[in-house]
């Protein structure tokens, strides 16, 4: 008997860090639903990026190819040469293709890449007209939000309640419209493709009443901040630090409210994919539906005395990846296998007979990874180029990393310190890994044909950067151009 096409539900969140499943230990949070997911199926609990910001690492998992072929490093446009998606791949078998809620498809918001449908929820937006979620949201009454997603700018990192009742919130809209499309019967007529695709938890950190108080700061960790911190701090990170208004000291307390909020928002949505798997269950799909969870990179939360994503330390760089399809992916196993979200693209190819033709994939199947057949030792990524570059190679033990703007590189032994609180680069006891790990790196970046930030078998020296000294200049301004509304009697006033 022939096994039916399986489909494919791909769970997506933006901005969390690996260490958020307690099944897979971190003992504070509570994720009942990534526990059930994990009890079924296989983590990989040394997966990835592929880039850690959101646009590139979105385009490289959609393409299954590195930034050196994808040709998109930042939040920058992704290609427009006609390339094939994955979601477009199974289009062209007959899948139902459907995508709800983030794309950040750039540099057209509104396009397909693949996809037969769209349900849109992004965070910024040209109009309130322009989004599904702000339409739905303001013909529920609530045509008074200007922040629908949280304060941003000046509150970035500040925690905050959200402004609308869990029913109505961003992430309670995707796990609505997801659950509505599981459950729908048209989904018996052909296998489908779903992204469900949250917001959250990328800040600013805003969860829904009651969710807002199920941790309280005072019982939260404090975050990884060994004690030469300095020198593990990148360019990128004190940039991020500047333009989130979080350089001017650290608030313990403050950073403790933050985590239990951000760990509430993953905790909300933990509550929407167990309604997923839910509807999965009562429509009888969930055995023949692979099961991918993942998110586009880490958040910093304080590690390092520092927030945001953009660098290659674990924090930001490491992402949680479950897979789920029984026959393919064992119940309960963990995975040390380095993997990477260039590998999603693969996976579903794999277990659907679908086929990308226009270019070739990067990646590797993850259950040939499971199985020893996957032939890869390292995976890579990279954020910006040239002179604003960070490069980073992850092999089963260690992990290097270069930054261009520091001109320093980094190498750290997960194996003995897996916080990654002692930089190895340049120590003679350590001279061998890493030889191996910046030969590798260089090499893969050459092969892609990334060689703007090489000089020969080395790295491009480039001037240092800096932040300005005034402790005011370049902070960021992140408003919805439509929200700004007049206060007469005041906003036409000079400050």
């Amino acid at each position: 008997m022939t096994r039916k096409r399986p489909n494919v539900l791909l769970i997506f969140t933006d901005q969390q860090r690996a260490d958020t499943i307690h099944a897979l230990g971190n003992r504070t949070i509570r994720t009942p639903n990534l526990d059930r997911l994990c009890a079924a199926g296989v983590a990989f609990t040394r997966a990835y990026t592929a880039s850690p910001v959101c646009v590139s690492a979105r385009c490289s998992m959609i393409y299954g190819q590195y930034p050196h072929h994808t040709g998109c490093y930042d939040n920058a446009p992704m290609p427009q040469d006609g390339r094939v998606s994955v979601m477009g791949a199974l289009t062209e078998i007959g899948y139902r293709t459907h995508g709800i809620g983030k794309c950040h498809f750039v540099p057209d918001r509104h396009a397909l890449r693949g996809f037969q449908t769209r349900e849109e929820q992004e965070e910024l937006t040209s109009s309130p007209d322009d989004d599904d979620y702000l339409v739905w949201l303001r013909a529920n009454g609530f045509d008074y939000l200007t922040d629908p997603h949280g304060v941003r700018g000046e509150m970035y990192y500040v925690p905050q309640p959200a402004q609308m009742p869990a029913r109505f919130h961003p992430t309670q809209w995707v796990g609505d419209r997801a659950t509505a499309f599981l459950e729908d019967p048209e989904r018996k007529a052909a296998p489908w493709l779903l992204f469900a695709s949250f917001v959250h938890p990328h800040p600013p950190f805003a969860p829904p009443a009651p969710w807002h108080k199920l941790y309280r700061a005072p019982t939260m960790p404090l975050p990884n901040v060994p004690p030469d911190v300095e020198t593990l701090q990148l360019y990128i990170n004190r940039y991020q630090n500047r333009y989130k208004y979080r350089d001017q000291g650290i608030d313990r307390n403050l950073v403790r409210c933050l985590k239990a909020y951000y760990y509430a928002a993953i905790s909300f949505i933990d509550s929407q994919i167990g309604r997923m798997l839910d509807a999965l269950g009562r429509t009888g799909q969930i055995d023949n539906t692979l099961i991918l969870f993942t998110s586009d990179h880490g958040e910093y939360l304080g590690d390092y005395n520092s927030f945001g994503k953009r660098g290659m330390h674990d924090s930001a760089a490491r992402i949680p990846l479950v897979a789920r399809l029984p026959g393919r992916f064992a119940d309960g196993r963990v995975s040390t296998e380095p993997a990477s979200l260039v590998d999603i693209a693969p996976t579903i190819l794999a277990a659907t007979g679908a086929a990308i033709t226009s270019h070739t994939t990067d990646g590797a199947d993850l259950a040939a990874l499971l199985a020893g057949t996957a032939g890869r030792e390292m995976v890579f990524s990279q954020f910006q180029r040239s002179g604003l570059a960070v490069y980073m190679a992850v092999d089963r033990r260690w992990k290097y990393f270069y930054s261009a703007p520091d001109g320093r590189d980094f190498l750290f032994d997960h194996a003995e310190d897996p916080l990654e609180t002692r930089n190895h680069a340049g120590a003679p006891w350590y001279d061998r890994p890493y030889r191996t790990m910046k030969q590798a790196l260089i090499a893969h970046l050459r092969a892609g044909g990334e060689t703007t930030g090489l000089d020969g078998d080395d790295w491009q020296r480039f001037p240092k950067l800096d932040l300005p000294e005034n402790p005011d200049a370049g902070l960021l301004v992140q408003d919805h151009g439509w929200a700004n509304q007049a206060i007469p009697g005041y906003t036409d006033r000079e400050p």
